[in-house]
């Protein structure tokens, strides 16, 4: 899939210390992924991991990574830690996960703003039917919530901005881009005070496969 000067690719070895680097700069506070987990989350499941790359100049500008999981098995409060086996990927399912969870995405700051966050998302949607997988799940942050959090609950939060009477940064881009709100959850991230450490569990249903006879909506 190519978008101007960039294409999405599946993740490769030789992107393991850009990476590095780009979670650096996104994430200054927050310990990078290392080698060997970058190594494993390939070795697990290498179709599902996503790069966008500079064509011009072969640098890795942002990455999407996912796993696959029963979310039956899980609760719809869990946390990041908890759905990624604490960032190892090793509760990742091939057999019985229909849920294809977006466990990260992040962009480089000198590429932001060039669609590459939804090119990304794409690939993952293209990557769920042709697995035929029933949904995307991910966890949207609501970095705009704690400026208001003193008078204005979660799920009114969330409301708002799915109706459109309020804006978030990153929910109301995730809305824009196709995905649906399945509720307010909190703790998703261990640290995150501009959400107040709350943030909106979002799915995307794939209209080609019903869901799995297991899975009961919570």
């Amino acid at each position: 899939m190519k978008i101007f000067d960039y294409q999405i690719r599946n993740m490769i070895p030789s992107d393991f210390s850009q990476i590095q680097e780009i979670c650096l700069t996104v994430y200054p506070h927050d310990k990078p992924y290392t080698f060997e987990e970058l190594d494993t989350h390939h070795k697990l499941f290498p179709q599902g991991q996503f790069v966008a790359e500079h064509i011009p100049t072969g640098r890795v500008a942002g990455v999407h990574f996912t796993l696959r999981l029963r979310m039956a098995d899980y609760h719809p409060d869990d946390a990041w830690d908890v759905l990624t086996a604490k960032g190892t990927f090793a509760d990742h399912d091939p057999i019985r996960g229909f849920t294809l969870y977006g466990a990260d995405i992040f962009v480089d700051p000198r590429d932001q703003h060039q669609g590459l966050a939804h090119a990304l998302t794409d690939a993952c949607r293209e990557l769920v039917q042709v697995e035929n997988l029933w949904r995307m799940v991910g966890g949207s942050r609501l970095p705009g919530y704690a400026l208001v959090a003193d008078s204005v609950s979660p799920n009114e939060y969330v409301a708002d901005v799915v109706s459109g009477r309020r804006k978030d940064p990153v929910l109301s881009a995730h809305l824009k881009d196709g995905w649906s709100v399945v509720k307010p959850i909190h703790g998703y991230l261990q640290n995150d005070p501009e959400s107040a450490n709350w943030a909106a569990l979002i799915q995307w249903i794939n209209p080609q496969c019903p869901p799995p006879p297991e899975f009961q909506i919570r």
